[in-house]
């Protein structure tokens, strides 16, 4: 269904299911001492309606229950119209750090005064992303009077950076405009680098599940719509709570961006510093009720991704889920990543809200024991099954009930 679904060759088709794909050759290419290949599960999220359109979305990731979780979150989404998702134009930012000068307010006007000058000379640099519409956007200059090593002047380049992450271009256009900065300033450029706090580069995604879907045997779907705001909000006020929250959120994101090649590592640094944008770190996401009683959430986070470039056509299979996920823009996938990780959250505040969090994430981490345990076919849902009913999901229980389960079948 999936290769139908994406119009997949019989050559994609093979990297998907692993008798193809990454090899080792290539791999030697992307990163140095390279030894080897290492596989993820790929998944795929169903259920998903997103402006209006279907998707099947793709999924990298090694832990149990999360596709399954999200898959079902977004049917109860779909339930309530689905998803309504935005963003911003791609905009990237580059830091360009200037010491040693004499009066910073006064090097930040004159940079600032400059401005143009400085925006044409970035757009020189900018190669392809210039000639397909995106390129410098705008000076930004940023004061720090005092600091442990002096007066530091920041200069932000803001650049459109289109269907490309973008940390190529943004590097080499601001190691371009150091010279030109130590010259207006009088000043000393010490590093030259993007921020991956891309707070210009945000997307948006909002849904609504009615009270109805959230009935449950014991509990109504006003107590589920009032106990998963409750649990909302304690991950707004704690910490505590919203380190595990936001990972959560990430379960779901991080699964998209590696799936079709992106950097995780950015989007997780850009959207945990977004979080404790106030000074408090805190939720990703929002949670509450309508006048309707139904529940409503939303989530708004840095989103810096690319469908041009780097990894994403560089790996066969990231080949792959870009066409599964048949996308036009970088934007596109912002917005299919943000409305996942708002689904990925719902998921696991139902869960905990309702039942527990463990009631399905335990069966499915009694598979992973039973195969690690040595079960294989229909021997792995015996186990499973036998474990559970036992409520003792423990490796040595697995490779127990492997053995006798075996002997009982031979």
């Amino acid at each position: 269904m999936i290769a139908q679904w994406g119009n997949l060759s019989p050559q994609q088709q093979q990297a998907l299911i692993g008798l193809a794909g990454l090899n080792s050759v290539q791999a030697d290419h992307m990163i140095e001492n390279a030894v080897g290949v290492y596989g993820l599960p790929l998944g795929i999220a169903t259920n998903f309606q997103i402006n209006g359109k279907d998707y099947l979305i793709p999924m990298a990731i090694e832990e149990p229950s999360v596709v399954a979780a999200v898959s079902n979150a977004a049917k109860m989404f779909r339930a309530g119209g689905g998803f309504s998702a935005s963003s911003d134009d791609p905009v990237m930012i580059g830091q360009m750090q200037v010491l040693d000068v004499a009066d910073v307010q006064a090097a930040a006007q004159a940079v600032l005064a400059q401005r143009e000058r400085l925006l044409a000379e970035a757009d020189k640099v900018g190669g392809s992303i210039v000639k397909h519409g995106g390129g410098a956007r705008d000076i930004q200059a940023r004061v720090f009077a005092q600091t442990p090593v002096g007066p530091m002047l920041i200069v932000h380049l803001l650049m459109d950076t289109r269907d490309a992450m973008g940390a190529n271009a943004i590097n080499t256009a601001v190691e371009h405009l150091a010279p030109f900065i130590e010259d207006i300033t009088g000043g000393r450029v010490n590093l030259r680098i993007l921020s991956n706090l891309s707070d210009q580069r945000k997307a948006r995604a909002e849904g609504m599940v009615p009270a109805s879907e959230l009935e449950r045997e014991g509990v109504s779907g006003a107590e589920a719509v009032r106990n998963i705001v409750e649990a909302g909000v304690f991950a707004e006020v704690d910490p505590y709570r919203a380190a595990t929250h936001n990972k959560g959120v990430m379960n779901g994101i991080d699964a998209v961006i590696i799936a079709t090649g992106n950097d995780w590592r950015a989007v997780e640094a850009g959207a945990h510093a977004y979080a404790a944008r106030g000074g408090h770190y805190s939720s990703m996401t929002k949670w509450w009720q309508d006048d309707g009683g139904n529940l409503r959430g939303s989530i708004e986070i840095p989103l810096s991704v690319g469908i041009v470039g780097g990894a994403t056509r560089v790996h066969p299979v990231a080949q792959v889920a870009l066409q599964i996920l048949a996308i036009q823009t970088a934007r596109e996938l912002a917005e299919i990543a943000a409305a996942v990780g708002l689904a990925q959250n719902f998921a696991a505040l139902r869960a905990l809200a309702t039942e527990g969090i463990q009631s399905g994430h335990m069966r499915m981490h009694a598979r992973q024991l039973a195969v690690a345990a040595g079960a294989a076919g229909d021997l792995v849902a015996r186990v499973v099954e036998t474990m559970i009913a036992e409520k003792n999901i423990r490796l040595e229980r697995a490779k127990v009930l492997v053995e006798e389960l075996k002997t009982d079948k031979s």
